[in-house]
């Protein structure tokens, strides 16, 4: 493993996706625990994406984490899909961790609520009602996280989560990670946590594995600080870790 730092950012890097994946889910683990020695409960946010997938895996595989004493939150989700679509990020979660470690609690954003304002409205009083101590998180193709594209993105954001436009960059990658079989199939829209709203978490765990991850992560780490790659706030957060396999950072 390599460790590099950047402004207040940790980066790790592995050789590989899978020893990148057992690190970073160690590190929550620790993490995990040491909040539930003084915490009674803790809040975590996850992200939804095939770029999660050896992280997942191996936080609900493990029957040491006390999940019964964790509040589950995801941070997006599109709007228009069905309930049981299985592009669903609420829906992909249960399958990979959601519905398979016993969480004191699982507060899904509503992929079919009618109103995606009142949504992000209930959605923004549970997060305030139970503040974020651990975000596990990545990075899109064209630098977001959750689903602050560039062309929405706000360090400033005055809302906790709200509707967006999704960008072309954006969509294409969920036909690159295989979610959707064309860019005609992708939603347009989506609800998002907000930046502000993610920075907030007192750890941040980024995972980003793979070649297509290459020129995000170089801008994530070498170019400057703002919402053209959103990103780049990791830099300012004293407690994040980015963590790369030896094809998303090949280009540092």
């Amino acid at each position: 493993m390599k460790n590099i730092k950047k402004d207040l950012l940790t980066i790790n890097i592995y050789d590989t996706r899978a020893q990148m994946g057992e690190a970073a889910a160690k590190d929550i683990k620790a993490c995990i625990l040491s909040l539930l020695e003084t915490k009674e409960t803790i809040n975590m946010i996850f992200a939804a994406a095939p770029s999660q997938n050896e992280v997942l895996a191996s936080l609900a595989l493990d029957k040491e984490i006390p999940w019964n004493r964790v509040n589950a939150f995801h941070m997006d989700e599109y709007i228009g899909l069905s309930a049981d679509a299985p592009q669903g990020f609420g829906n992909f979660l249960k399958a990979h961790i959601f519905g398979l470690a016993p969480f004191k609690s699982v507060n899904y954003i509503d992929i079919a609520a009618k109103d995606a304002e009142e949504e992000c409205a209930r959605y923004s009083a549970l997060l305030a009602e139970y503040p974020t101590d651990i975000v596990v998180m990545g990075i899109g193709e064209n630098g977001h996280i959750a689903f602050n594209d560039p062309p929405v993105a706000d360090f400033a954001d005055p809302k906790a989560v709200k509707p967006v436009p999704l960008d072309e960059i954006c969509r294409n990658q969920q036909v690159n990670d295989g979610c959707f079989a064309t860019i005609d199939d992708v939603p347009k829209y989506a609800i998002t946590l907000t930046v502000p709203t993610l920075f907030a978490g007192k750890y941040l765990f980024c995972i980003v594995p793979a070649k297509t991850k290459a020129n995000a992560v170089k801008d994530t780490v070498c170019g400057e600080i703002g919402e053209a790659c959103p990103a780049t706030i990791l830099r300012r957060h004293k407690n994040a870790i980015l963590y790369l396999d030896s094809d998303s950072s090949s280009l540092l």
